[in-house]
């Protein structure tokens, strides 16, 4: 790390070519097709045991790309992928782009009304999906009420292993739901087969590769447009600095592919790597195990609440972790005793790292090797520089050794909010001629350039004048080893204005009740965080990825009030 000026800090990792060279103008396309020449055979994609080679993802893409093309889509329509992680979604991801087309992820959790408002947000004209209940049905509403003009429906069984699909098939098609024949309607079989689709030329700096979706924590939904560049950018930064990159690399992914984190660190970092991704189509504690055993993976990309999952299932003292080398945690604060206890048991490195929907998944990491200091989120990546504004006036630089709002400058940063120019310009601030991007979390920097989120803005809590960041609060309360996660929310005070109330789940074998944890984080913590509760519930709402949602939580304690 290196200060450049009074308050930027840039990276210094170590590389043999200058940035702007390492990082020139790639196209999404052409990323995949370099890796393919380079080893077409090798597996992309195993999936429960069935494999898929680079050549396999790459042909079936171009024919995707090529019944889009002949159903009349071209550069600059939106192509919308509402799938699990499933070997098609690779095919259709690529497929989009190399038609010219820009493709718009969709949680497959949404409900009827969600999906139907992206939809009609993004302009969106074709879909794909799988047949499965928690999915098909979804999609169908959406095809016969909003403005989709086709669904694009793949068989979940025909992509598994035979046996596998066989049995799915003979067991009354339990997991799969009748396709209706209807307008609209195509079977993904059908729709791919066509060969070859015509060229078409792609600028990798100015062309919106993915409209990725904001998880809505501060708001309504906003479609980030994330140009080629941005998405291979990113993807090369992460690879720039992986010391396993070059020797065998299979992560497990199963984090969700139509997710920003999952989306360069598992898919296009591995594209770009030429490694294999051993997919799963949703988390299941056993499953994920017996899948890193099988493959012998050597990453492992997760969220804090998954790697707490595996350290709960009883299948984890079996399982053979030689071979797993990096496992990343992103998506919500890594507490202490969870990274302490998952290296302990694995003997591998599980650090933390930090990004944003708006700068195409990553900003920063720990290293990989060396100097890793839990409870920050490290370094910046390569060619990204990292500044602290003040709180206050967004064009100026944070008081010197003052927390300040983290705002990022990188190739990776987004070109704005899809049709929100208003928006677009809130996120953005100009210093000194040049655009940050303004990530709305609160950080400060240690002398060696470490940075760690104290908390987001408008999580703060304001407590009789003074400013309370909840996730120190719940720092401390993770001390306790009673307590297996915490969320603190400010609650309304007639004395104070708000006051600061932790709700947690406690450890199984936990006998602690909420006024004994009170009282022992309030002699922890100072006298403006000290709670005024401590409430025990069976669970804590999560968002879509699995990390803990304040502001869900919020919204119920507010309803229930």
């Amino acid at each position: 790390m290196e200060r450049k000026g009074p308050a930027i800090w840039q990276s210094r990792y170590a590389h043999p070519c200058p940035w702007d060279q390492c990082f020139e103008p790639l196209s999404l396309p052409q990323m995949l097709e370099n890796s393919t020449a380079a080893h077409p055979d090798r597996p992309l994609v195993d999936f429960m045991g069935r494999r898929y080679s680079y050549r396999q993802i790459l042909e079936e893409a171009r024919r995707f790309a090529a019944g889009l093309q002949r159903a009349g889509f071209a550069k600059g329509d939106r192509i919308g992928l509402f799938l699990p992680n499933v070997p098609i979604y690779l095919s259709a991801y690529y497929g989009a782009m190399i038609a010219g087309c820009t493709t718009v992820n969709f949680s497959p959790l949404y409900t009827v009304e969600e999906l139907s408002a992206q939809v009609a947000d993004s302009g969106t004209r074709l879909m794909v999906t799988v047949d499965v209940p928690a999915l098909l049905p979804t999609a169908l509403s959406v095809l016969r009420n909003s403005g989709l003009e086709q669904l694009v429906v793949g068989r979940f069984a025909s992509m598994l292993p035979f046996w596998k699909g066989l049995g799915m098939r003979l067991l009354r098609r339990r997991d799969l739901s009748p396709v209706p024949n209807e307008a609209g309607l195509t079977l993904w079989d059908d729709f791919v087969a066509t060969a070859e689709p015509r060229p078409v030329e792609i600028d990798p700096l100015t062309d919106v590769a993915l409209l990725q979706y904001t998880g809505g924590t501060t708001g309504t939904p906003k479609g980030a447009m994330l140009t080629h560049q941005n998405l291979t950018a990113n993807a090369r930064q992460v690879v720039a600095i992986d010391p396993q990159k070059g020797s065998r690399d299979v992560i497990v992914g199963v984090l969700p592919l139509f997710h920003v984190f999952a989306n360069t660190c598992v898919l296009n970092r591995t594209v770009a790597i030429g490694g294999t991704i051993a997919m799963l189509p949703r988390f299941d504690a056993g499953q994920a195990l017996a899948t890193l055993d099988r493959v012998d993976a050597t990453a492992f990309p997760g969220v804090p609440t998954m790697y707490q999952a595996l350290l709960d299932n009883g299948a984890m003292a079996r399982t053979d972790f030689t071979s797993l080398k990096v496992c990343i945690s992103g998506g919500a604060a890594l507490g202490a005793p969870v990274k302490e206890k998952f290296e302990e048991a694995t003997h591998a490195r599980l650090i933390e790292g930090y990004g944003l929907t708006e700068s195409s998944g990553v900003v920063s990491t720990n290293p990989f090797d060396g100097d890793d200091r839990t409870g920050t989120i490290g370094h910046p990546l390569p060619d990204t520089d990292l500044r602290l504004i003040d709180k206050d006036d967004p064009h100026r630089d944070a008081p010197p050794g003052e927390p300040g709002e983290l705002v990022v400058k990188g190739p990776q940063i987004m070109l704005g909010y899809w049709n929100r120019p208003e928006a677009a310009a809130h996120i953005f601030t100009e210093i000194d001629g040049e655009r940050w991007l303004r990530t709305g979390d609160i950080a400060e920097m240690d002398e060696d350039g470490y940075v760690r989120i104290v908390d987001r803005s408008k999580d703060m809590i304001a407590v009789g004048g003074f400013k309370v960041f909840p996730s120190q609060v719940e720092a401390v309360l993770l001390e306790n080893p009673a307590i297996k996660e915490a969320l603190v929310i400010g609650v309304t005070d007639a004395y104070h204005g708000e006051m600061p109330r932790a709700y947690v789940v406690l450890q199984p074998d936990a006998t602690d009740n909420g006024a004994q944890l009170a009282e022992w984080l309030n002699a922890r913590v100072g006298k403006h965080e000290r709670v005024d509760s401590v409430i025990i519930r069976d669970d804590l709402p999560k968002t879509m990825i699995g990390k803990l949602d304040r502001k869900a939580l919020r919204a119920q304690v507010e309803d229930a009030a």
